[in-house]
């Protein structure tokens, strides 16, 4: 098979909660039919092993439908089920943990919050694309510092990597975050918040064209 490579601009959709595994993998790849081009897997509240588990039913569904699947900031779980890549939070050093730990074609996306600074040097050090945000209210992460929607075009100047952005993005404002510079929009409310996640996915997609 081969390689499944980070797309450079799209949707990336992010699991939020779920009431049952079955019903998260059936809505996986419902977001992936509707044209999700990234799936992260978040998950706070499964057991490891419940983890483990999901994480290799959502890599089946990603490589067959050829999208990379990336674990939310967990480096030994991603090495474990062979995901794609793993994004990593504001620990600095979990960044080299995971040059180390995982292949080295392994996608590697970076939190940034508003810091170019951060960006910057996680370029430097080999990070696949890097994160911004959150730039509008988040039901996920409410308490999160939000981010300027100018720092966007800064790292479109100063970063080679795709840029994301995340935090409360829906498709009214979606274009406006585009516009600024974005590459990726993260989405996890606006996608798996909804009834039917591959329409949700759609109304995101016509926001790249």
């Amino acid at each position: 098979m081969n390689k499944i490579e980070l797309p450079q601009r799209g949707l990336y959709a992010i699991t939020g909660q779920f009431d049952s595994a079955h019903r998260l993998i059936e809505r996986v790849e419902l977001a992936i039919q509707g044209g999700a081009a990234i799936i992260q897997y978040r998950d706070k509240n499964s057991t490891l092993t419940e983890q483990q588990e999901i994480a290799r039913q959502l890599l089946t569904v990603c490589n067959r439908l050829r999208t990379p699947l990336i674990i939310n900031d967990d480096i030994e779980l991603a090495k474990t089920i062979g995901a794609h890549g793993v994004h990593l939070g504001q620990n600095d050093s979990k960044l080299a943990q995971a040059k180390i730990s995982l292949p080295s074609d392994a996608i590697i996306g970076i939190t940034c919050y508003n810091s170019i600074e951060r960006a910057i040097e996680a370029e430097k050090q080999g990070a696949s694309y890097v994160a911004f945000g959150r730039f509008f209210f988040s039901k996920s992460k409410p308490e999160a510092s939000t981010a300027s929607l100018s720092i966007l075009a800064q790292a479109k100047q100063q970063l080679s990597l795709p840029v994301t952005a995340i935090g409360g993005i829906n498709t009214e404002n979606g274009s406006k975050v585009l516009e600024a510079g974005a590459d990726l929009l993260a989405v996890i409310d606006g996608v798996f918040g909804e009834d039917q996640p591959d329409q949700a996915a759609r109304r995101f997609v016509k926001l790249f064209n």
